[in-house]
C-alpha cells in the first residue's frame, strides 16, 4: 500500500503543497498540461528551485497578470508572503481585485475539462473552506465570498494540489501534527489572531501544537487540504521511504520554511495474538 506522508514541521499552505509534490518527481510538463484544462486565464506560473536553511526545495508561485491584482498588504488572506526568490519573475500589480463565492468557484471547476476525480477533490477542499468561513462570518457556505481566498492564485493552488495528488495516486495520506503559529496578522477585516479563525475551525479534531514561531504557519488553504485529504494524523508510520520532496514557503525563518512530503510503501502491521 502506497502512503503519502505530510511532514508539516513548518506548517502547510497551498503553494508549499504543490511545490513539495512536484519535488517528488512528478512530470512537470504533464502537470502543466493538465492544469491548463481548468481553462482559467490571467496568470503565469513560476516554478523553480531555492534553498531554505541549506535545504534545496522547489517553489511554486502564481504570478497574476493585469486585471487580476490582489491586496499585497494582507498575509492571511494571501496565504503566502511576497518575498521574491532570486529566480522569480516580478509580479504585475494593476487592475481590480477578484472576489468569488463558493458557488462560482464550484461552477468554474465542474465546467472545466479536468478529470472527474480531480474536480471532486478540489470541490471538497473548497467546500470545507466555505463551511469554515461561513461559520466564522455567519453565512451559508454557498454565499461565502472568499475574497483573496477565491482569487486566481488560490484556485490554482487547490486545483493544482488535487491534480498532483491524482497523478501520484497514493493509497492513503497521513499527516503529522500541525504547528499552527501565533501572534497577530492583518486581514481585510482588521487585525486578527494567528492562527486565523477559519484555520482554527478547519483544524478541529486534528492534533496541533505550538512550536514557538509567532507567524502564520498553517493557512486556511493548507488546513483545508489536510482536513480533506488526510485519513490519519500522527508521527511517521512504519514505511519504506521511496521518494522525498521539499516545497518551499516564501519567508525565511529560524526553522526551514519547507513542507516535506514522504512517499513510499506502508508496512502493514501484523498483529499476532498469543493463546493462553
Amino acid at each position: 500500500m502506497k502512503v503519502l506522508y505530510f511532514d508539516c514541521f513548518a506548517g502547510i499552505s497551498g503553494d508549499m503543497t504543490i511545490a513539495a509534490l512536484l519535488d517528488l518527481g512528478l512530470d512537470k510538463d504533464e502537470f502543466l498540461r493538465k492544469l491548463g484544462l481548468l481553462n482559467l486565464d490571467g496568470y503565469i506560473l513560476d516554478i523553480g528551485k531555492t534553498s531554505k536553511n541549506g535545504i534545496s526545495a522547489t517553489y511554486f508561485k502564481v504570478n497574476l497578470l493585469h486585471g487580476n491584482d490582489r491586496n499585497d498588504t494582507d498575509e492571511h488572506e494571501h496565504h503566502i508572503d511576497h518575498e521574491h526568490h532570486e529566480n522569480e519573475h516580478h509580479k504585475h500589480h494593476q487592475g481590480e481585485h477578484v472576489h468569488r463565492n463558493f458557488a462560482q468557484i464550484k461552477e468554474l471547476i465542474e465546467n472545466s475539462e479536468l478529470e472527474a476525480d480531480v474536480k471532486d477533490m478540489a470541490v471538497r477542499i473548497f467546500e470545507n473552506l466555505a463551511q469554515a468561513e461561513g461559520k466564522i462570518h455567519g453565512k451559508p457556505p454557498q454565499e461565502v465570498h472568499f475574497h483573496e481566498v477565491g482569487a486566481i492564485d488560490s484556485i490554482v493552488d487547490i486545483v493544482g494540489t488535487a491534480l498532483a495528488i491524482n497523478m501520484l495516486k497514493p493509497d492513503i495520506i497521513w499527516c503529522s501534527p500541525l504547528p499552527i503559529g501565533g501572534g497577530m496578522t492583518h486581514s481585510m477585516h482588521g487585525v486578527i489572531p494567528v492562527p486565523a479563525p477559519a484555520t482554527v475551525e478547519l483544524l478541529k479534531g486534528i492534533p496541533v501544537y505550538d512550536n514557538g514561531v509567532k507567524k502564520e504557519l498553517v493557512t486556511p488553504t493548507g488546513a483545508a487540504i489536510v482536513k480533506t485529504l488526510a485519513e490519519k494524523f500522527g508521527s511517521l508510520p512504519a514505511m519504506t521511504m521511496e521518494k522525498i520532496g521539499y516545497g518551499a514557503g516564501t519567508r525565511d525563518m529560524e526553522i526551514p520554511n519547507v513542507l516535506r512530503v514522504i512517499y513510499g510503501e506502508l508496512q502493514e502491521e501484523k498483529k499476532k495474538r498469543r493463546c493462553d
